[in-house]
Formats: C-alpha cells, structure tokens, sequence
C-alpha cells in the first residue's frame, strides 16, 4: 500500500514516527536530568525558622532536628497558608481530642506544630494564642520566611517533631480528628512494618459516588486522569492519595521526608511511591470527610500541576535525576 502524497510505505511512515518519537524521548530525558540540580533533595532553611515563640513572644527556643528517637507519643503536624479564619475550629477540635485522650491515658503525650507556609494573614498569631491558652509543650508555631508549598511545610515540621508517631492534617479541618484512632489503628496492625517502618492513610475513596455526583464532566475527566497517572507512574494500590490525613512511624516519617523532592500539591504521590520502592506497608482506612469553603486548591489549574508533577516524579527517579537520601536530610541554612 502506497501512501498518495508522500509515495512511501505505510511501514516505513510508521517506522520513521517511531524512531523520531524515540529522538524526542531521548531529548527529554537527557534535557531533564542535566537540568535537575537537586539529585539529594536540598532542604533550606532560614535562621528563623530554627526556633519558636514562648508566650512571651519575647523569647525563643530552638526545635529539635532530626530527632532520631521520639520522646511523645505523637506529634500532629498541620500545614497552614492564609489559614487564619479556619485554624481556630480544626484547632480546637484536635486539642479536645488530645487533651480527652491524655485524660484517660496518663502515658500519652502529645504536640502539635503549625507551621506557617508564608501565609499573608494572621496564621502566626491565631497559632500563638493556642501557645498562650495550653503551653508551648504542646502546640509550638513554626513560620516560614516565605511560602514553600504544602509539602515544604510538611517535611519541616516532620523533621523539627519529636513525636514516635507522626501524623500531617490538613488545617481546614475537612477530616474528622476523632478518625486518628481507626488510622492509628491501621498503623497498629502493621506490627512495626518493615523495619519499623509503616504508614496509614486515610481515605475518602468510599465517599467517591457521591462527589462523582457533584462535579461537573469537566473536573471528573481530570480526576480520572488524574487517578489513572498516580496508577500508572507511582503507586498501586491506594485509592486516595491525597487525603491529608496521614501517620507514620518515626522512622518512616525521617527516611521519607528526608528525601521528598516535592513541595507543593503532589508531594503526597512522591511519599507513597518511595515508601512502596521501600517496601514500605501502607493501611488504608476511611475517614469521615466534608468540603470546607476557603481551599487554596483551584481545581484545574492544581489537578494539570500536579498531572505534570506525577510525570516528572517517575521521569527523574526512573533515570537518576532524584535519588533517595541515605544519610538524613540535606539542609543548607540561609
């Protein structure tokens, strides 16, 4: 068979498509990997940053740092940018189930770090009034000199704790906290995990119809597509990655978060496609969760973010751009 115009054969079209496809292939990965400069991930950190108010707000202290043994039973770990109008209700939700729990469990003890993505707002503030009402064992404010992501903010205030078992929330407070003890527990049933490894997620895929319902054709083509990369490129086997109500091991939570290269929406994917090169196990358990007004998340812009961002994550640990850090965190201080 003879194609018209270009008097060529149909396999020698397609071999030539093939063969310039894999040019381009070849061009994008040799592009990507000399222009990735962060092999190890970099980790900085600004002077401030090392230290948090006392409730004078004239002293400060310095936090741990890559504390390798945990001396609470649990650190929370809630990232907030401009969250000043929602904090006070997830905070106060979070500190009546601690504080009951510490009551009927004299051994439990517990911290929370907010850490303060950059926010423009009162974030800081609204935090130190919670260090004021309780003491600043259990709730210190972390802020940032300027806005790094959800993830920057996360691995900060992962690698400042002191908590055995660390758990990130989400400020808005979409997920129930009194769902901490069945993800707790699936962490339980690990019985240590792999090598004192383990994480437990939680999860909104059994409230997945539902929301189907609600969106429009539009955002429910993006987040099959969305779902079908994470599939695809980084992790099997979890329904919903991106439920920010998550709990690690200590030590899990240090191998990871001392190698996450992403800062920003996607840097969930990351954690749990290297916890899985890790044989890392991961529970799954369902949480009670609401849409709270105010996210900072614009849907198709996020969704094609982070599409791009799965890409990149496969693309540069499949060719060595990224590599896993075996000696603890890289900070450089600024």
């Amino acid at each position: 068979m003879i194609l018209p115009i270009l008097n060529i054969s149909l396999y020698t079209f397609f071999s030539s498509l093939i063969l310039i496809l894999l040019l381009i292939a070849i061009l994008f990965f040799v592009i990507l990997y000399a222009s990735t400069n962060d092999t190890i991930s970099i980790i900085t950190r600004y002077q401030k940053e090392k230290s948090y108010c006392l409730p004078n707000k004239k002293d400060r202290k310095d936090f741990p740092f890559n504390q390798q043994e945990g001396d609470v039973s649990l650190s929370v770990i809630v990232p907030a940018y401009n969250e000043e109008e929602r904090l006070p209700i997830m905070l106060d939700e979070t500190f009546e189930y601690l504080e009951n729990r510490q009551t009927n469990d004299k051994t439990f003890t517990y911290e929370i770090i907010v850490v303060d993505d950059g926010s423009k707002d009162k974030t800081t503030q609204v935090g130190l009034e919670y260090v004021k009402k309780y003491d600043p064992l259990k709730i210190k404010v972390l802020t940032f000199s300027k806005n790094r992501g959800k993830g920057g903010a996360v691995r900060m205030g992962v690698l400042c704790s002191r908590g055995k078992k660390i758990l990130f929330v989400d400020a808005d407070g979409a997920t129930r906290f009194s769902d901490l003890d069945g993800v707790e527990k699936g962490l339980d049933e690990l019985h240590g995990g792999n090598n004192g490894m383990a994480i437990s997620v939680g999860s909104r895929a059994h409230l997945q119809d539902d929301a189907v319902a609600q969106r429009s054709v539009f955002r429910n083509v993006l987040m099959w597509g969305f779902h079908f990369l994470v599939y695809f490129l980084c992790v099997k086997g979890i329904k919903d990655t991106q439920c920010g109500f998550k709990i690690l091991t200590r030590k899990a939570a240090l191998r990871l978060f001392s190698s996450l290269h992403v800062e920003r929406w996607a840097f969930d994917v990351e954690l749990l496609y290297l916890a899985q090169l890790l044989k890392i196990p991961i529970a799954e358990k369902a949480v009670n969760w609401q849409e709270i007004d105010g996210s900072k998340m614009v849907p198709i812009f996020s969704w094609l973010q982070m599409g791009r961002d799965l890409i990149l994550i496969r693309a540069r640990y499949v060719i060595g751009a990224w590599k896993m850090s075996d000696e603890g965190p890289n900070v450089v201080d600024l």
